[in-house]
């Protein structure tokens, strides 16, 4: 399917948008599943690809895409832009897989392919089925039947304050 991973309503106050100088400040897009260092895994979204959304107070303000850039500068763009008060949370929808190496960057962390996944959009019935999943989980809504992705991963938001305790169990 085309979505490989996800992150839903990530805080726009818990990204360290204009880190300072050296190695510990860096500007990133940590996300991670599991939580012992058996199960844990991190990876730095900032280059995914794919579809966001953002939101303010009334719910889903404003829809892109991003094939070139990553989703850490196009965010980072609408924190400087006409839209830069406008929004307070952010979900997104990634079309580059993470592989199961570490990044050569930082060995903690897992790697995320660099190039767009081939899309496999198998049936009609399954490609409906994530398309559905990706608009009922884009606007937060409480739908009976909470539709899953076929393939995709959520992954949950390294907070701020989190940085070092995720990282210190890799």
């Amino acid at each position: 399917m085309f979505i490989t991973s996800y992150g839903l309503f990530w805080s726009r106050s818990e990204v360290n948008w204009h880190p300072g100088k050296g190695a510990r400040n860096k500007f990133r897009l940590l996300g991670h599943v599991g939580e012992t260092a058996k199960t844990l895994r991190v990876v730095d979204f900032l280059n995914q690809k794919g579809i966001y959304i953002l939101y303010n107070g009334h719910g889903p303000y404003y829809v892109g895409i991003t094939k070139e850039k990553g989703f850490g500068l196009r965010l980072k763009d609408h924190c400087r832009n006409q839209h830069a008060d406008k929004w307070d949370r952010f979900s997104w929808f990634g079309f580059c897989a993470v592989q199961k190496g570490k990044d050569e960057n930082d060995e903690r962390l897992y790697k995320l392919k660099a190039k767009l996944a081939l899309a496999k959009f198998g049936s009609p019935s399954e490609t409906i089925t994530d398309t559905e999943a990706l608009l009922i989980r884009a606007m937060g809504l409480w739908n009976v039947n909470k539709t899953k992705f076929k393939k995709a991963t959520e992954w949950l938001q390294v907070r701020a304050s989190e940085v070092d305790k995720y990282l210190g169990r890799l």
